[in-house]
């Protein structure tokens, strides 16, 4: 036999032992090259982001300043501001023509009598002083040429009564009987001013004095006319138009309460005070002045 032939015999097995297919060599021949590459793995997962944080609670709105007592509405203008127009009415309207009347028919009876007798001389400077201070805005707020109008002859007429009283006609005038003590109306005024107002400065306490003033500033004349038991009939037609003109402003804050929806506390406080005053008188004179009889209160 041939050893060569015994060899060849042998080598088989090892063949059958490899695998059928060659390996794939680092230069990628064989069916290896006929493969794709593995796919890269994956890149990392980046962590999710935080969750978004509620937004920061903001503070409360500061609201805003008013007044120190809510006594008016709508609030007055703060200083700077144009003022608000008032609007006019048939009662405020009325009230001012009674308020006129009763100052020119003052004006008048003093004039053509050359006399101020059954006048009290300290309830026209009462209502000089309340004129005086509540107008001091005419030089710093014009509102309308009838507004600035009724101010200036106010203030004019008040002046005027005054002078007639305590200058042109001081011999006719009655000291005896004008005795009142002012000050117990004007000091009273003027400490409440200070205390209950709607704002804290000078134009505003003054226009609160005048409104708290005037409510008082009859009493005076009453208790002049109490004293001498009796008034002539023309001084009757003067206080008479006095009170009309305080109770038609009365219907004026209600008319404006109810379609402006404005209210002044303080003004018809002191409204309802004056009206008040005038009650008895109002009585005397229907009863009395309109029957031709000279009107006197109860001493």
């Amino acid at each position: 036999m041939n050893p060569g032939g015994a060899g060849l015999g042998l080598s088989p097995l090892p063949m059958l032992l490899r695998p059928s297919q060659p390996r794939a060599g680092p230069s990628g021949g064989g069916a290896a090259s006929s493969r794709l590459p593995p796919p890269p793995p994956p890149p990392p997962l980046s962590p999710p982001p935080p969750p978004l944080s509620p937004p920061p609670s903001l503070p409360p709105a500061a609201p805003a300043p008013g007044p120190r007592l809510s006594l008016r509405h709508p609030s007055p203008a703060p200083p700077g501001d144009p003022p608000t127009p008032i609007a006019m009415n048939l009662f405020r309207f009325l009230g001012d023509l009674s308020h006129l009347l009763a100052i020119i028919l003052l004006l008048l009876k003093i004039w053509k009598t050359r006399s101020c007798a059954g006048i009290s001389g300290k309830s026209q400077i009462l209502f000089a002083v309340v004129f005086t201070a509540r107008y001091l805005d005419l030089f710093t707020n014009f509102i309308s040429l009838y507004n600035t109008s009724m101010k200036v002859v106010y203030i004019s007429c008040s002046f005027a009564t005054v002078w007639m009283i305590y200058s042109k006609f001081k011999a006719t005038y009655d000291g005896n009987h004008d005795t009142f003590r002012v000050e117990f109306l004007v000091v009273p005024t003027a400490l409440l001013a200070f205390l209950v107002n709607h704002d804290f400065t000078p134009l505003e306490i003054l226009w609160t004095f005048s409104i708290y003033l005037e409510s008082v500033a009859i009493l005076p004349q009453l208790f002049m006319v109490s004293k001498t038991g009796e008034a002539e009939t023309i001084t009757s037609h003067y206080l008479f138009a006095l009170g009309v003109y305080r109770t038609l402003y009365l219907f004026n804050w209600i008319w404006r309460y109810q379609f402006e929806g404005f209210f002044d506390l303080i003004a018809i406080v002191a409204g309802l005070v004056q009206t008040v005053l005038y009650c008895d008188f109002f009585y005397l004179y229907i009863t009395k002045v309109l029957k031709g009889k000279k009107l006197s209160l109860p001493a």
